[in-house]
């Protein structure tokens, strides 16, 4: 019984120190990652709560603290922010357009193209489509302006009346500013698609390809009975990054459209910061405004992962391999 209870004492001081040796391994590696979130995302959060709070301005001075900035943004009594609903409204216009259209759909059509064509040539047409985003903003932005405005020597100008016989120039960002911003933040989004999913298809199986081709199924059968199936966590993860990413961007419509004309690109994101660092710079106002970012976005992003059950392509293998 003493050696029973020896063995039965030695394995329960390995099995500690096998603990320990985890907890030390899984701080050393996740660690350094906790205090970057920690200082750049949870930190920054909580100043943002709390300036929401006063009546901070340019000066940075704080005289008190009171609900008026929250009252504002929810429409409360005589001070609500009129402009407001109508930014809604066109945030969810951008969302939805770039996501659907060029985020999520153009990017699967981009990945699905370049591979099947050859290995050279879909990784020659891949590495031309990242340029925009390896170029600098203004760079992208400047060739946009370019290609839209109102001359006659603008691109978009140049071929309708070259190519269709048009007699007058078009002004683009004035008849169609939305689809301008939709465009230009689509073809920089489907390429991040194109990348993720290009990676996902080259990593499916190439024996179920040939048991396909061998059952005479053509193109269009395998890419909806094999590719698209095996693409459900890739395409989950692009909605729900791009998504978050859109809900916050504002760099391209600003270089582009500067939330104009009248307010037509004027999205959340740009309409914050036209708020906080405009002329009065409403500082605790614009820091209200982010929180109504901040909260929707974790909640959105909660939603999406629930829906798509993230949760079991993250659980623990059935089976261990040894």
């Amino acid at each position: 019984m003493a050696t029973i209870s020896a063995d039965g004492g030695v394995r329960r001081d390995a099995q500690r120190a096998m603990q320990w040796r985890r907890r030390i391994n899984m701080g050393f590696f996740l660690g350094p990652a906790a205090v970057i979130v920690g200082l750049f995302f949870v930190v920054p959060v909580i100043l943002d709560v709390l300036i929401s709070f006063t009546d901070m301005g340019r000066d940075l001075r704080v005289t008190r603290f009171s609900f008026d900035n929250y009252e504002r943004a929810l429409g409360i009594g005589s001070r609500g922010d009129k402009q407001l609903p109508g930014v809604i409204v066109r945030t969810v216009m951008y969302v939805g357009g770039t996501l659907l259209i060029f985020n999520t759909t153009f990017g699967l059509l981009l990945a699905l193209a370049t591979t099947a064509l050859p290995k050279g040539s879909g990784t020659f047409f891949r590495a031309v489509w990242l340029l925009p985003r390896m170029s600098p903003s203004v760079v992208y932005a400047i060739l946009w302006n370019w290609s839209i405005h109102s001359g006659d020597t603008s691109l978009v100008n140049q071929v309708l009346m070259g190519a269709f016989g048009a007699t007058h120039p078009i002004d683009l960002r004035q008849l169609q500013p939305m689809w301008v911003i939709i465009i230009a933040n689509g073809f920089i989004g489907a390429s991040f698609a194109m990348i993720i999913l290009t990676s996902a298809i080259r990593g499916i199986p190439e024996h179920l390809y040939y048991a396909a081709r061998c059952d005479g199924a053509g193109a269009l059968s395998i890419i909806r009975h094999i590719t698209l199936p095996q693409l459900r966590w890739p395409l989950t993860y692009i909605v729900i990054w791009q998504t978050l990413s859109l809900m916050t961007s504002f760099e391209y419509i600003l270089l582009i459209t500067g939330g104009g004309p009248f307010q037509a690109t004027t999205v959340y994101a740009i309409f914050v910061f036209q708020r906080a660092f405009s002329a009065s710079g409403q500082y605790a106002y614009g820091a209200a405004l982010t929180f109504f970012l901040i909260v929707p976005g974790v909640a959105l992003a909660l939603i999406l992962w629930r829906i798509s059950n993230m949760r079991k392509l993250m659980q623990q293998p059935r089976i261990e391999v040894h």
